[in-house]
């Protein structure tokens, strides 16, 4: 059965809880990237900063902006353990306002999958004409 490990990002951008806000802002958009994991020095997952958790600051007042990423992340994070089947991880990225999702190998992050991340493995799949049915083994 195909995990979360065969096909997340193994090379995550992560912030701290300490990162100033603007500082994550532009990791965001430097990277073309969605969403950004907070984790602790020893990568333990804390959290999650998403484009829809800083949306807020379009409102500011001017003694937020120097606020940090603590103050606006979603925690705690819904993650995977590496070993979660694919499935899994499809149907929660489906069925819910999520675009992609931490994995973790105790507690620790080691990965992420997004939408895209399973959509190229569709891809892939199709281009080979060798479409797995969710649940079939690899």
């Amino acid at each position: 059965m195909l995990k979360a490990k065969d096909i997340m990002t193994k090379e995550v951008i992560t912030v701290r809880k300490d990162t100033p806000i603007f500082e994550a802002l532009e990791l965001l958009a430097k990277n073309d990237i969605t969403g950004i994991p907070v984790v602790e020095d020893d990568m333990t997952l804390v959290g999650i900063l998403t484009e829809k958790d800083v949306l807020r600051l379009f409102y500011a007042h001017e003694d937020q902006k120097n606020e940090t990423v603590s103050s606006f992340m979603t925690q705690p994070a819904v993650h995977f353990d590496e070993n979660e089947t694919l499935p899994d991880v499809c149907d929660c990225l489906m069925n819910y306002f999520l675009r992609r999702v931490p994995v973790t190998s105790n507690g620790k992050v080691v990965g992420i999958i997004s939408r895209t991340d399973i959509i190229e493995y569709i891809l892939r799949q199709w281009q080979g004409n060798t479409v797995p049915a969710a649940g079939a083994s690899k």
